[in-house]
């Protein structure tokens, strides 16, 4: 007998869990990777070779697993991929390189599901109106589960050691499949409803579903390239503040961990702020521009920013930051659900995904290659602002200038 939804409150319940558990997951390579490959005798150049190792893992799900979401239901995918990547946490406990990067492309899997499948079962269950808050409610699981993993892992690898943190972490996991498992049948479609489709594909018309479904949507190509040039940014931002904060300008590593951690809560809150302010404007487009241009202002002003600044002056500067830079998530990705085709929201939000990821993984690689060249921190995020920048001539218009081709 089939269940009937539970309300659509209860579902985002269930999506943001499973999403703050999975990002908690990623954030234990580079929390503990530093003490387990020390004591492996490993170089701690496998630290950023692992997490990478996890996107590609992402990356898979994306492109030869979309199956997984139309055959098993959303929220099943999640806890699936979820469950496989909370056992691949206990391959870090074999000292060998082989079983360890295995564990990060199954722990990768999840990271990949969340988006699509959260789409598909946001997009079918929650209310037009709501609908960029309630994806950006989603996309706030990815800080929070950020800052929960930041911290409370370090306190238990120096409370109880990095073994038993990843075996907390996992056992995490299966307590938020456990609570989320009784909604599993109200929320997913009944068998006789889901497609009869591969759980994975290695067939390159398959692989290409993803990108080629962009082109499916009204102007689904636009809103995507957003999502990559946004990422741009926020991947600069990320993955070198605190770098540039204590190389480039002199400060503390615990001072510029403190200005980390205030970005990373104004992400959380910034995610919701943008999507409760898309729905009251009524265009995601409109919300997406005014982060473009915030991102672009935030981003020259960290370029600019010096040695003789106060400690306030940062604090305010990455709690802007945080919405600016990192709270279009939630909305672009709403845009994209609300731009496909009903039965291809998995495949769009996978493509879309897509450019994002490999954004995330180019940008790290460039800008490290151009500051080993110039030494030019100021130079290289002034570079990333003109990322920002560009999304404003995609976004102009983009709801009233006909488009026949969806690019």
């Amino acid at each position: 007998m089939t269940r009937s939804p539970p309300s659509w409150i209860v579902v985002v319940g269930v999506i943001l869990v499973l999403q703050t558990v999975s990002a908690t997951h990623g954030r234990l390579v580079p929390v503990a990777g530093p003490v387990f490959t020390a004591e492996f005798g490993w170089d701690q150049a496998w630290v950023g070779y692992l997490t990478a190792t996890s996107t590609v893992g992402a990356l898979f799900v994306l492109t030869a697993g979309i199956g997984l979401m139309h055959r098993l239901g959303g929220v099943y995918a999640l806890q699936l991929s979820l469950l496989i990547g909370s056992a691949a946490l206990l391959l870090y406990l074999v000292p060998s390189i082989a079983w360890a990067l295995i564990a990060s492309l199954c722990m990768g899997l999840s990271n990949g599901t969340a988006n699509p499948a959260g789409s598909e079962v946001l997009t079918r269950l929650t209310p037009k109106e709501h609908r960029n808050i309630v994806f950006s409610v989603k996309q706030a699981g990815v800080p929070l589960g950020g800052i929960i993993g930041g911290l409370a892992i370090p306190p238990l690898i120096d409370a109880l050691g990095w073994r038993y943190a990843a075996a907390v972490v996992s056992g995490v996991s299966i307590v938020a499949i456990m609570l989320t498992w009784p909604f599993r049948a109200g929320i997913d479609p009944p068998p006789e409803q889901r497609a009869r489709q591969r759980l994975v594909s290695f067939r390159i018309s398959d692989i290409l579903v993803p990108l080629r479904s962009l082109s499916r949507g009204e102007r689904l190509w636009r809103t995507s390239w957003v999502g990559c040039l946004l990422a741009t940014p926020q991947a600069g931002w990320v993955t070198f503040m605190v770098t540039y904060l204590v190389v480039g300008l002199g400060m503390s590593l615990s001072t510029a961990g403190l200005v980390f951690a205030v970005m990373q809560t104004s992400s959380m809150f910034g995610r919701v702020t943008l999507g409760w302010i898309a729905d009251r404007v009524a265009s995601g487009p409109a919300t997406l521009m005014i982060a473009a241009v915030a991102s672009t202002i935030s981003t020259i002003a960290l370029a600019l920013s010096a040695p003789d600044w106060p400690l306030w002056a940062f604090l305010l500067l990455s709690a802007f930051a945080g919405i600016a830079v990192s709270g279009w998530n939630g909305v672009q990705i709403a845009e994209v659900a609300r731009r496909s085709s009903p039965e291809l929201i998995p495949e769009s939000a996978a493509g879309s995904v897509i450019l994002i990821f490999t954004s995330n993984m180019l940008t790290p690689v460039v800008f490290a290659a151009f500051i080993a060249v110039t030494n030019r921190y100021d130079i290289a995020y002034l570079i990333l602002a003109a990322f920002s920048l560009a999304c404003v001539p995609l976004l102009y218009g983009i709801d009233r200038v006909p488009d026949r081709s969806g690019r």
